[in-house]
C-alpha cells in the first residue's frame, strides 16, 4: 500500500536525518491537535488503511503440523513402515506406531507452547496512545489507522512511520534502524520512523505509513534484525543429522543388496531384516525431544509470567557467565521517595520548593526521580514555563526557564551534582556522604546563562540538594546469591553516582568498590581488564554500557543484560541475551529476547534453570540416540562384509530402542538439571557416541557369530538373534546407566524398571512369541552375558580415556 501523505516521499530504506547537534537545545511546545474523528477512523478502516502487520508470535497450527510430520526422517521411516506392513507381521511394524505417537506428542506440546506464547505476547503488547476526537486513548498497535495522531514520550517505541506534529524537547534514537548512536532532535515537520524510540522529551506525530508500508515492517522485525539468538543446540543437531544421513544412505543400500541379492533366503524374512537394519540408523526421536524440551520450557516459564520472544533464548541465558544489571528497575523498584531537601548557600526552602514544583510541572513525561519530586513539591501556579530541556541519560540533567509571576525570570537545572558542579565544590562532599548511605542525590541549581547555551551547565549556582531513597527489590539479594552459586558473575552498571550504586549493591550482597565510568579507559582491551576485576560501575553513559558489553564479549564472556529504561536499549541489543522488565519502556521490550512481565527479577534463575535443563538433558539423550545410530550402521557394515543374515527383526530393535532410549530419554530430557551449560555440543556428544556405538556393535556381532557357531543347524536363527539381542540390550543398558549419572533415586528406579521390563519379556511366553525372543540352553545365554560384561568394562575404560585424551 502506497500513500502520498506528508513524509511519504522518504525512501524507506535510506532515511535522511536532520543534522545531529552536539548539544540539542530546548524546543517550545506547539498547540495540541485534536486528531482524527471517529467517523474518519471508521472510513479509513473501511478503505483498509490500518496497521495490519501480523504480530510476531509463533508458528500457526498448520505450520506446527507440517514441521513435525513432513521431515526427512519421517519420510524414510514412513516408507519403510508401509513396506513392513505389507510383508511382515504387525509386531515388526511397531516402530511406525511409535513414530506416530512421538510426532503427535511433539505437535501437542508445541501447540501448548504456542498458546502460552500468544497469551503472554498479548499481555506484553505495546498499546500506543492516540488522540481521537481530542481525547487521548490507548489502542492496540493493529488498530492504528492512516492519519492517526499518536502521542509519544520517553521510552515509547515508534510503531508506524509518520510526521512530527508536536515536539517538546523530543529526542529520538534511530540506532536500531541506522546503526548511528547519535540522538536525533525532532521538530514539527520532521519524519519519524517506526522502529526508533524516544529518549527524551515528548510530542505527537501523524501516521503517514501504516501496515506493510512502514519502515520497520519492511525490515520484517527491527529488533531481530540485530539480535537474532544463535542456538548451538539446534545447529549441532542439524550438523549431526547431516552426518547421519551421509553414513546411513550408502550403508542402507549395501545392506539391501546384501540381504536381498547375496543371501538366498525367504523374501519376506530378508525384507523384514533389511528394514530392521535401516530403521535404528535414524535418530528419529532426537529432534522431537529437543522440540518438546523447548516447548515445555516455554510453558513452565509462561506460568511465571516470563515471555520468551525467541525460543533459543532459553538456551542462551543458560550459557551466560556474566550478567550486567542496571540498578534502577532491576535491583531497585521504579518508585522513589524524597526523604530530605537541603537548601544551599542560604536559599529559602519555600522558594526552593516552588522551583522544584515548577520543574516537575514543566516535564509532561517525568521519570521516577522527578515524579517523586512532583509528589513532594506541588506546582506553584505563579510560575509559568517559558521553555524546557527534558532529562536525557547522556546529559544527566534537565532544565527549564520560568517567568515567576513577579516580573522576574529564572533558569533552573536539576541533575547529577558531580556533573553540574566542579570537582572542588563544597556540596559534593555532602553528596558523597549521602551516596555512601545508598541514597540518591540530585542538585537543584540556578543557571546564569540561557537554557539553550552549550555551556549552560558550567554557569550554575547550587541551590539545594534533593535526597531520594530508592526501594530495593525484595528478591534481588536471593537472585544474586543464586548467580554466585552458579558461577555467573554479576556486574552492576548504572548511570547513577558510583558511590550510591556501590552502597545499593552492598545492600543486596555485592561486595567491592564502585568505579566511576567516566574514568574508564576507552580502549576495549583495557576496559575489559577493569571489567574483569570490578563489579560495580556508576555514571555509565548509554554508549558506555554498549561498549562494556562488547569489551566483556571480547574476553570470551557470554553476556546477559537486564534493564527497563531507554538508556539500556543499546546494551540490550548488543548483549548475547537481553532481558527487559514488563513495566519498562516499549523500546527495551522490543529489543529484548526475554521479557519479565511481572517485573520480578527473581524469575531469572528459573530461566537459567530451564536453559540448563534443556542443554544438559538434550546432550545426555543425544548421546543415547547417537550410540544407537553408530552401532546400527556398524552392524550393517559388519553384516555386509561377513555375508550373513542381519541378526535382528524390526520388533527386536523397537523393543531395545523403547527400553534403552525412548522411555528413558523422555524422562531424562525433562528432568531437573543444574549443570553449567558447556559449549561444543557436537564434539561432546560424538566423543561418547562413537566409542559407545563401536563397543556395542562389536560385542553384539561377536555374540552373533559365536551363537551361529554354537547353534549349528538349519532353524536356529531365532536362538542366534535372541543371544545377540541379550548382549546388545545389556551393553545399551550400561550406556544408559552411565548417561544417567549422577544417580538419584528416580534415575536408579528408571534404569532398574527398564531392565525389569526386558526380563519380563524373556519370562512371559506370550511376550516371547510376540517379540520372537527365546533363549535356548544355558551356555550361550551366559556367554552373551559375559561378552556384555566385558564390553561394559571396556566402555567404562574407553570413556574415561576419552575424557582425559580429548577434553572439551
Amino acid at each position: 500500500m502506497t500513500h502520498t501523505d506528508a513524509g511519504a516521499e522518504l525512501d524507506p530504506m535510506h532515511p535522511t536525518h536532520p543534522v545531529h547537534p552536539t548539544h540539542p537545545g530546548p524546543v517550545p511546545a506547539t498547540v495540541r491537535a485534536t486528531g482524527l474523528t471517529s467517523a474518519e477512523v471508521a472510513e479509513r478502516r473501511t478503505r483498509g488503511e490500518i496497521n495490519d502487520v501480523p504480530v510476531r508470535s509463533s508458528r500457526s497450527l498448520p505450520e506446527i503440523v507440517r514441521a513435525n510430520v513432513f521431515t526427512r526422517f519421517n519420510a524414510i521411516i514412513g516408507v519403510l513402515w508401509l513396506i513392513t506392513l505389507a510383508v511382515a507381521p504387525i509386531q515388526d511394524s511397531l516402530f511406525g506406531f511409535v513414530i506416530i505417537a512421538n510426532t503427535g506428542i511433539g505437535i501437542i506440546q508445541e501447540w501448548r507452547a504456542k498458546k502460552t506464547l500468544d497469551s503472554l505476547a498479548l499481555i506484553g503488547e505495546v498499546r500506543p496512545t492516540v488522540r481521537r476526537d481530542g481525547t487521548a486513548l490507548e489502542v492496540a498497535t493493529s488498530e492504528i489507522v492512516l492519519g492517526d495522531l499518536i502521542e509519544i514520550g520517553p521510552g515509547d517505541k515508534v510503531v508506524v512511520d509518520g510526521t512530527c506534529v508536536e515536539a517538546d524537547g523530543l529526542e529520538i534514537d534511530e540506532s536500531l534502524l541506522t546503526g548511528e548512536a547519535d540522538l536525533v532532535v525532532k521538530r514539527p515537520g520532521d519524519p519519524v520512523l517506526s522502529g526508533s524510540f524516544v529518549v527524551a522529551g515528548g510530542g505527537a506525530f501523524q501516521a503517514t505509513r501504516v501496515g506493510r508500508g512502514a519502515y520497520a515492517a519492511q525490515l520484517a522485525e527491527e529488533a531481530s534484525r540485530f539480535t537474532l539468538v544463535r542456538s548451538e543446540l539446534r545447529t549441532g543437531i542439524s550438523t549431526i543429522l547431516k552426518y547421519v544421513t551421509w553414513m546411513m544412505v550408502p550403508t542402507a543400500i549395501a545392506l539391501v543388496i546384501s540381504q536381498l541379492v547375496v543371501k538366498n533366503s525367504d523374501l519376506r524374512e530378508s525384507v523384514a531384516r533389511t528394514i530392521g537394519g535401516i530403521v535404528p540408523m535414524v535418530p528419529e526421536g532426537l529432534v522431537l525431544l529437543t522440540s518438546v524440551a523447548f516447548a515445555i520450557g516455554v510453558i513452565r516459564l509462561g506460568r511465571k509470567q516470563c515471555l520468551v520472544q525467541e525460543l533459543p533464548a532459553i538456551e542462551g541465558l543458560a550459557r551466560v557467565d556474566t550478567v550486567c544489571l542496571d540498578k534502577t528497575g532491576t535491583l531497585t523498584e521504579g518508585g522513589m521517595d524524597v526523604t530530605e531537601l537541603r537548601a544551599l548557600d542560604g536559599h529559602d526552602e519555600t522558594y526552593i520548593r516552588k522551583a522544584l514544583g515548577a520543574l516537575g510541572e514543566s516535564d509532561p513525561h517525568p521519570n521516577a526521580s522527578l515524579q517523586a519530586i512532583i509528589d513532594a513539591c506541588p506546582d506553584s501556579e505563579e510560575w509559568r514555563c517559558v521553555e524546557s530541556l527534558p532529562f536525557s541519560s547522556a546529559r544527566k540533567y534537565s532544565g527549564a526557564s520560568f517567568s515567576e509571576g513577579n516580573g522576574e525570570s529564572s533558569t533552573w537545572l536539576l541533575g547529577a551534582p558531580d556533573v553540574l558542579l566542579p570537582a572542588d565544590a563544597p556540596a559534593l562532599a555532602e553528596t558523597g556522604r549521602l551516596n555512601e548511605q545508598g541514597l540518591r542525590v540530585l542538585l537543584l541549581a540556578r543557571a546564569t546563562g540561557d537554557l539553550d547555551a552549550p555551556d549552560v551547565a558550567r554557569t550554575v549556582a547550587p541551590a539545594a540538594l534533593v535526597v531520594l531513597e530508592q526501594r530495593l527489590r525484595p528478591d534481588a539479594a536471593d537472585t544474586l546469591r543464586y548467580f554466585a552459586e552458579q558461577n555467573v558473575r554479576a556486574k552492576v552498571i548504572s548511570g547513577d553516582n558510583a558511590v550510591s550504586v556501590g552502597a545499593v549493591a552492598a545492600k543486596v550482597g555485592l561486595d567491592g568498590s564502585a568505579v566511576d565510568a567516566r574514568r574508564l579507559p576507552a580502549e576495549r582491551e583495557s576496559m575489559a581488564r577493569v571489567l574483569d576485576e570490578t563489579t560495580v560501575f556508576g555514571r555509565v553513559t548509554p554508549q558506555q554500557k554498549r561498549d562494556m558489553v562488547g569489551a566483556l564479549q571480547s574476553r570470551g564472556h557470554t553476556v546477559a543484560m537486564t534493564g527497563d529504561g531507554v538508556n539500556d536499549v543499546l546494551a540490550l541489543k548488543d548483549a548475547d541475551i537481553g532481558v527487559a522488565m514488563g513495566s519498562g519502556s516499549e523500546a527495551t521490550r522490543a529489543v529484548a529476547q526475554i521479557v519479565l512481565l511481572n517485573n520480578s527479577f527473581a524469575v531469572l534463575p528459573s530461566v537459567v534453570a530451564e536453559g540448563r535443563r534443556v542443554i544438559g538433558n538434550i546432550t545426555r539423550v543425544a548421546t543415547l540416540f547417537l550410540v544407537k545410530t553408530v552401532y546400527s550402521v556398524l552392524l550393517a557394515v559388519l553384516v555386509v562384509c561377513s555375508q550373513v543374515e542381519y541378526p535382528f527383526l524390526p520388533r527386536h530393535l523397537t523393543l531395545l530402542s523403547t527400553l534403552t532410549i525412548g522411555v528413558p530419554a523422555f524422562f531424562l530430557a525433562l528432568a531437573p538439571n543444574n549443570e553449567r551449560a558447556e559449549p561444543h555440543f557436537v564434539r561432546r556428544v560424538m566423543r561418547y557416541a562413537l566409542p559407545g556405538g563401536v563397543v556395542a556393535a562389536v560385542a553384539t556381532f561377536v555374540t552373533y557369530l559365536v551363537a551361529r557357531h554354537h547353534y549349528a543347524g538349519p532353524d536356529t536363527l531365532d536362538a542366534e538373534t535372541s543371544a545377540a539381542t541379550l548382549t546388545l540390550f545389556l551393553v545399551a543398558m550400561w550406556v544408559l546407566a552411565i548417561i544417567a549419572r549422577p544417580y538419584t533415586w528416580w534415575r536408579v528406579a528408571l534404569v532398574a524398571s527398564m531392565g525389569a521390563a526386558f526380563v519380563l519379556v524373556l519370562l512371559v511366553p506370550a511376550l516371547q512369541r510376540f517379540f520372537a525372543l527365546h533363549l535356548v540352553g544355558t551356555v550361550m545365554p551366559w556367554l552373551a552375558v559375559g561378552i556384555a560384561v566385558v564390553a561394559a568394562a571396556v566402555l567404562e575404560l574407553l570413556w574415561k580415556w576419552v575424557d582425559r585424551r580429548f577434553p572439551v
